[in-house]
């Protein structure tokens, strides 16, 4: 995406993936949050 659309923060990353660490694949929440944060980028979201 040329566009960023928003700004999200690891803190609110980390949040989301805590909420939904029980539908991905992932063993950690740290592996979870990279999923999130990488999921965010494709749809035009910064993270900081």
């Amino acid at each position: 995406h040329k566009n960023k659309v928003a700004k999200v923060t690891w803190d609110q990353v980390r949040e989301i993936a805590d909420t939904k660490k029980v539908d991905l694949n992932a063993n950690d929440i740290d592996a979870a949050a990279k999923i999130i944060a990488g999921t965010a980028r494709s749809m035009g979201i910064t993270v900081e």
